[in-house]
């Protein structure tokens, strides 16, 4: 099974070019599209609504930093490394970190802004700009190793079914949504023609860290709203602000599986991607204990434990926990994935195989191959 590869990081992620959409978006959205201006500390960072806080690029560009380094502010185009926003020499990168492919996933910031916005025109013309630039221009130098996944509209399921078709068509081995495909406030009956879709069509369905947008219409001023919140309306964020908190995927997961989803679409594959592994064995004790004692009077119609269907529909992908690893066989040793995380600061660039070893101290060859190759390589077909 795929030989030639040693590791694959299973979530990876780029930024655009200051030109690309205006490159790609139509010339009569280039009144809104997202714009380059100078941050405080005179680096670069995006605008997206005229006159609204700016969304730096320094912790979403970081690799390569010392942690003392790491700053919102002050990071330019010119002093990143080129690979973050230009396909080939993030092969070079890949070389420098040892890394023989990446899954990559859009800025669910940037994502947003289109997302949110009043004008479902200009929400889709965002969304298919993302998705011809990353396929097109950015995985152009080898698709074997830069794997692009694309991105859902929240435009109905209508919509969601016609865009997860053309994605297959253009060659995408997966979707992310950032939003449940009817665009409703929780899974629903809604969704079925889009899973349906996803497992006639063998696509992989991610969800990068949870659904962020909770309905499909949206209301006056959420783009403004969108806008000030990725720039940070009240200056930078906080660490409380900033997260740390893991397993918010466990809502969108319990969900799916209890609505019966993985019943009628038994080949449905989906993946949370930066969510952890290390939380998964007592979520899954969790839930099992939970649908025992409430089954009957609910009238579930489960034929499995829900523990069972994480371990044959979902995978989850972890960047840096020993603990996972420890507890890697109630975790699934075939459900988890390790992955860099690259460019973010999150990521351990150059030194992903020595945090690899840290990670792996007395772990059988096979288990460690499984997690850190063979799973992403056989998900998404590498050879």
């Amino acid at each position: 099974m795929a030989k030639k590869h040693r590791i694959i990081s299973a979530d990876g992620h780029t930024i655009e070019p200051p030109d690309m959409w205006e490159r790609y978006v139509p010339k009569k959205f280039h009144d809104r599209i997202p714009r380059i201006v100078k941050d405080p500390m005179g680096g670069d960072a995006w605008e997206f609504l005229r006159g609204a806080p700016p969304m730096p690029i320094g912790l979403v560009t970081a690799a390569g930093k010392t942690y003392e380094q790491f700053h919102w502010y002050g990071s330019t185009y010119a002093g990143i490394n080129q690979g973050c926003f230009l396909g080939r020499p993030r092969l070079e990168e890949q070389d420098k970190d040892g890394i023989d492919a990446e899954v990559l996933f859009p800025s669910q910031r940037t994502m947003q802004y289109f997302m949110a916005n009043e004008d479902d025109a200009f929400h889709r013309a965002g969304i298919e700009a993302y998705n011809a630039w990353i396929y097109d221009e950015f995985s152009a130098p080898d698709r074997a190793r830069l794997i692009p996944i694309a991105q859902m509209p929240n435009l109905g399921v209508e919509t969601a079914v016609a865009e997860l078709r053309q994605a297959k068509r253009h060659g995408f081995k997966g979707v992310v949504i950032s939003a449940w495909p009817s665009g409703e406030e929780n899974v629903s009956q809604q969704d079925e023609p889009f899973w349906a879709a996803a497992e006639q069509e063998r696509m992989i369905v991610h969800i990068h860290g949870d659904i962020l947008q909770k309905s499909k219409r949206a209301a006056p001023g959420s783009s403004k709203a969108a806008a000030e919140k990725v720039g940070g309306k009240q200056g930078l964020p906080s660490l409380a602000e900033m997260g740390g908190g893991i397993a918010h995927i466990s809502g969108a997961m319990s969900r799916m599986i209890y609505a019966g989803i993985f019943d009628r679409y038994p080949a449905l594959t989906v993946v949370g991607v930066e969510v952890g592994a290390g939380w998964i064995p007592m979520f899954l004790e969790h839930m099992n204990d939970f649908w025992w004692r409430n089954r009957t009077w609910t009238n579930s119609m489960l034929k499995l434990t829900p523990a069972e269907y994480y371990h044959r529909n979902w995978r989850v992908t972890f960047i840096k926990e020993a603990f996972a690893i420890k507890n890697r066989d109630a975790a699934g040793v075939g459900n988890i994935m390790w992955s860099t995380d690259y460019p973010h600061h999150g990521c351990d660039w150059p030194y992903s195989r020595r945090v690899i070893d840290e990670m792996f101290v007395n772990v059988p060859e096979a288990d460690r191959r499984a997690i850190v190759c063979d799973n992403a390589a056989k998900l998404y077909g590498l050879v």
